[in-house]
């Protein structure tokens, strides 16, 4: 028994070798190509454990894994020029599947790598012409989400010969190039410089207006201020003549004593006048007498202002 030992472990081991290449595991992430002598025999796009011949060595049964997720290829700084003859930089990327694995190792031995460099080329060239047919302002508008439709559909043609399947097509940026993006700053300064010397102009022109007539309307206020004092100032004349001629016509030497008191304190004020006048000057009456009661030969009309004193250079009668 202990003599067998060795050769049943020998053909334990052999059959976990058999086993062992044998089974292969996809994966939810994987598909797998089951090859033989380099042609396809089967494809596998549901994980799960599988089995094939064992040995793989001699291109006997080989099996390869190939994605089966959402993939995504960037692709950046392209330069693109559009109808105007200007140039955009423009960022752009791919998300894309491996929908037919048989295709796609045909076509590109099952390489990711080379699979994206045939569609970077692709995509260049469906950028460049979505982009070509669009002015400079169009290609910066709302009109993005149908240029990114365009390239889409324009690159899903070229993807299904290669066994993929385009999802989408986004452009991440899409930038003016330095001597673009200076000329078209001048331009916008222009634009707005101007826009902001109408602008002023209108305000001037505003301002104009409205200082006239608020000037107008200040000239008419003060007129009819003016009117207004005027006819005041008449009404009070008229009111202080009454108010004198009914003082005068009560006690007319009371009247004569009040204009003359007035008369000595507006012509004896301390203005540094100087005034000759005779002593017996009927300006000079109720210095001779305080108590003269003489009333005036006749009484005059009522005078509407006060005394007035006498000039400075003439002599007061």
């Amino acid at each position: 028994m202990a003599n067998r030992l060795p050769i049943i472990a020998v053909i334990a081991a052999v059959i976990l070798f058999l086993i062992y290449s044998s089974v292969f595991v996809v994966n939810a992430r994987q598909q797998a190509l089951v090859l033989r002598f380099g042609e396809i025999v089967d494809v596998k796009t549901e994980p799960g454990i599988y089995f094939k011949a064992p040995f793989a060595f001699f291109d006997a049964d080989s099996v390869q894994l190939i994605e089966n997720r959402v993939l995504r290829f960037d692709l950046d700084n392209i330069r693109v020029q559009v109808s105007g003859g200007k140039f955009y930089e423009v960022d752009a990327f791919i998300a894309y599947r491996i929908s037919n694995p048989r295709v796609f190792r045909a076509a590109v031995s099952g390489s990711i790598e080379l699979a994206e460099q045939r569609l970077r080329t692709r995509l260049d060239a469906a950028l460049r012409r979505v982009y070509g047919l669009r002015d400079f302002e169009a290609a910066l508008s709302e009109e993005r989400a149908v240029m990114m439709r365009e390239v889409r559909d324009q690159l899903r043609p070229d993807a299904t010969s290669l066994g993929l399947e385009i999802e989408d097509v986004r452009i991440r940026r899409t930038d003016l190039t330095a001597e673009v993006s200076q000329q078209t700053f001048d331009r916008m300064k222009a634009e707005r410089l101007a826009e902001a010397e109408r602008l002023r102009a209108r305000g001037n022109e505003a301002a104009q207006r409205i200082k006239a007539r608020a000037d107008r309307e200040v000239v008419e206020i003060v007129a009819e201020a003016q009117k207004e004092s005027e006819i005041l100032r008449g009404e009070g004349e008229a009111q202080r003549s009454a108010t004198f001629a009914s003082a005068y016509q009560r006690d007319p030497a009371f009247f004569e004593f009040y204009r003359s008191m007035n008369a000595y304190g507006t012509a004896l004020d301390n203005t540094g006048t100087t005034m000759v006048l005779s002593p017996e000057s009927e300006f000079f009456r109720y210095f001779r007498d305080p108590n003269s009661t003489e009333t005036p030969a006749k009484p005059t009309a009522p005078q509407p202002a006060p005394a007035t004193p006498p000039t400075q250079s003439g002599t007061v009668q």
